[in-house]
């Protein structure tokens, strides 16, 4: 069976072209510039030029690349005419990706709602938006189902869960950001989810999997308080997710604080049954680093979604980088293993990185040295979860392996084996220099994993 090295991104963090082949505006394109975020507008300009980030990515050995196909670039306004225009580039890209044998992974959605949706219906509050979501996905898997083996829904599905992001990346523009809303905008993106899911089913031989940004939270002690709040937050924000793809059904114990609590999903027994009679094909995530949890300041009676806001610090045992993200490749292991054990489906790791602000001075080598280490301790951490505790995994996909903006739009932070010459406000000439990672995954990945 083929094991997938690969490399991950979204559309807006590498197209550019953002006006350009009938695009209509995402609520990224009007995003304003600042001191450390770069506008989306040009991007690494794979509109025009991916040619020579996929000549990289085979030459680095790599047999997979995920990327996202824009809503907006694809549908007038998200609910409007199709754009058989940028169907058309999709289309070009995809191919380019298959000759030279990197296999097509494809997410319909990552965060970049249609500016029309969020600000007539705010975005996946409104079951409106959701179906406007499904009719887009069914058509580009209609386009697409016979080149392209492996689907995602929505990337890192379970920030719907939090209430510090979930309304910032569903396309949320007005309102209170309540309770109930959280709610109304998780449900409505797994009946969405749902729905795409049974339709590739339906109607292609492909596979498709939910996917979530895997939070793996540590007590902060061994205080029977901080053990529940962990456990708590891994319920509601991880093992419901989790519960659906596997087993139909939201947690029971998510449910329980719904009915206890009255809060209101506008859910229907009808989306139940929905869950109830699918099936997924893998359980993929991303896996970047953990972090620790403190019952000490967590209100009373607190919705669990909510426990980080109050409760999270940081884990003494751990390193951070400069981002503040808390290096843990035992962690990792442990996300694999915990999958694994409880829902007995094959998992795969899509994305994983380290961003660290890098500078190149035109002439000698990046020696990104922290980031060899950060990916083989990682990558180590991986085989030892397939080899020692049994844990099937598809593949592994790094974040950004030829830099991109980062999710808030800022250049500084690169996660890339290649660097790109530009800033979050000088585009200068784009051009595309190796760093000493590089070479490591060549190796790496000729040797499938052995040479690390």
């Amino acid at each position: 069976m083929t094991f997938y090295w690969g490399n991950s991104v979204s559309s807006m963090q590498t197209e550019g072209g953002w006006n350009e082949g009938g695009k209509s505006l995402s609520v990224y394109d009007i995003v304003e510039p600042a001191e450390n975020r770069s506008d989306w507008h040009f991007a690494n300009d794979n509109y025009h030029h991916f040619e020579e980030d996929l000549d990289l990515m085979k030459e680095a050995g790599m047999n997979m690349y995920r990327i996202q196909i824009s809503w907006s670039r694809c549908v007038k306004d998200g609910c409007g005419e199709f754009n058989e225009e940028g169907i058309a580039y999709y289309d070009r890209l995809i191919d380019a990706m298959i000759s030279r044998g990197l296999e097509p992974m494809v997410c319909l959605y990552h965060f970049d709602m249609p500016l029309y949706l969020a600000d007539t219906y705010n975005g996946f509050l409104s079951r409106r938006t959701a179906e406007f979501f499904i009719r887009f996905a069914k058509r580009i898997i209609d386009e697409f189902g016979s080149k392209v083996k492996y689907w995602l829904t929505f990337n890192e599905q379970n920030l719907y869960h939090n209430p510090d992001t979930a309304f910032r990346i569903a396309g949320y523009r007005k309102g209170e950001e309540t309770e109930d809303e959280l709610y109304q905008i998780l449900h409505n993106v797994m009946y969405s989810h749902v729905s795409i899911v049974n339709y590739v089913h339906e109607t292609t031989d492909a596979k498709i999997g939910g996917m979530l940004a895997y939070s793996l939270v540590y007590p902060l002690t061994c205080r029977p308080a901080d053990i529940y709040a962990a456990g708590k937050w891994d319920e509601f924000m991880n093992q419901t997710l989790l519960e659906v793809f596997a087993n139909g059904a939201y947690s029971e114990e998510m449910m329980q604080w719904v009915r206890t609590h009255h809060i209101d999903m506008k859910a229907s027994e009808s989306d139940f049954e929905l869950f109830r009679n699918h099936y997924e094909d893998y359980i993929a995530f991303s896996y970047y680093s953990s972090s620790a949890l403190s019952a000490d300041n967590i209100p009373e009676d607190c919705t669990p979604n909510y426990y980080m806001r109050y409760g999270k610090v940081d884990n003494p045992n751990l390193k951070a980088t400069e981002w503040g993200w808390q290096i843990d490749p035992e962690g990792f292991r442990t996300v694999l293993c915990t999958i694994s054990r409880r829902y007995h489906m094959p998992v795969f790791p899509i994305e994983n990185g380290i961003g660290v602000q890098e500078e190149w001075d035109g002439v000698r080598m990046i020696e990104d040295d922290y980031r060899i280490d950060y990916h083989r301790s990682h990558i180590r951490a991986m085989k030892q979860a397939v080899k020692i505790d049994g844990v099937q995994v598809l593949g592994y996909l790094g974040w950004g392996l030829i830099d991109i903006l980062s999710s808030q739009g800022d250049m500084r932070k690169r996660y890339g084996i290649v660097y790109v010459n530009r800033t979050n406000h000088d585009l200068r000439d784009m051009k595309r220099v190796k760093k000493k990672s590089f070479a490591w995954f060549q190796k790496m990945i000729a040797s499938d994993g052995e040479e690390l």
